[in-house]
Formats: structure tokens, sequence, C-alpha cells
């Protein structure tokens, strides 16, 4: 009886631990769909790239939460994003605007490896050319002696 017990307590005590899920009710189908774009489009500020609809941080959760309120007050996603951004920053976006502040996000990736290529080209050109050494009439020789002595067994063995 008390190794049963034993498991029982171990098995339901798992459930101890889920996480609650958070479930919004959406006037339509239109709202929910904007809810779950702004959800994915926005960054979780506390995690390591994730939107705020995969984080289970609370900031993320308060996040949600207040997108919820501003789709029920009436707000488009534009004005909710400009809120966001004011609120926290380029930073919240994960396709952040293209704008000076920014340009060495988007074209520094390109400038990297296009740095990267020219460094790797010179190295490659700088190396001295190794020269294709010939073969003296001497080895020649040699190499067609024992061509000519390997043909030679060849032909025994297939007699």
């Amino acid at each position: 009886m008390k190794p049963v017990f034993l498991l029982l307590v171990i098995f339901f005590s798992a459930y101890l631990h889920a996480a609650p899920v958070e479930t919004f009710q959406f006037d339509s189908k239109e709202t929910e769909q904007a809810f779950h774009r702004l959800s994915e489009e926005l960054r979780c500020l506390v995690c390591q790239n994730q939107n705020i609809a995969e984080s289970n941080a609370d900031l993320a959760k308060d996040l949600r939460l207040e997108i919820y309120n501003m789709l029920s007050a009436g707000k488009t996603e534009d004005e909710i994003v400009d809120f966001m951004v004011q609120r926290y920053g380029d930073y919240v976006l994960y396709r952040p605007p293209l704008k000076p502040l920014t340009w060495l996000l988007w074209f520094g990736p390109a400038l990297l490896f296009a740095l990267a290529l020219v460094f790797v080209i010179k190295i490659i050109r700088a190396q001295p050319q190794k020269e294709i050494e010939t073969l003296s009439d001497e080895d020649r020789e040699r190499i067609n002696s024992l061509h000519a002595g390997k043909s030679e067994i060849n032909e025994r063995k297939e007699k």
C-alpha cells in the first residue's frame, strides 16, 4: 500500500509546477489575429531571442495583458507598436526600422562578410606559389623501366 501511495504522490506532484495557460476572450476574430501578430512581433525584453508569445517571463505576461487591454480599448496595431517602442525603445521590435541608428544592425553582417572575404583573398594571394617540379630524364627512364617491368609481370600472370 505504501509504495502505491508514494507512486501516486510523485505522479501528481509533477502537476504542481505546471504553468497556467492564459486565456483571453476576444470580441472578433480580427482582434484575436491582431493580438497574435503583435505577440509574435514584439520581443521579450528579459529573455534571449524570444517573442512575448513564446515567453513565460512575468514581463512577457504583463506585455501580453497590456496588448489585450489596448486592443480591447480600440487601439490599432500601429498605435500599440508605437506605444511599446516609445516605452521600451526599438529593441522591443524583432524587425527594427531602417534608420541611421540601426544601419549597423541591418548592414553589419554583410559588411563583416565582405571584410572577411577580402581578408581571405589577400591571404591566399600573399602565399608564395609553389613551382611544379619537372622530372629529370633520369627519373623518366626509371619510371618507364618500372612500368615496363610491371607490364611484363602482368603478362606472365595472364598466361
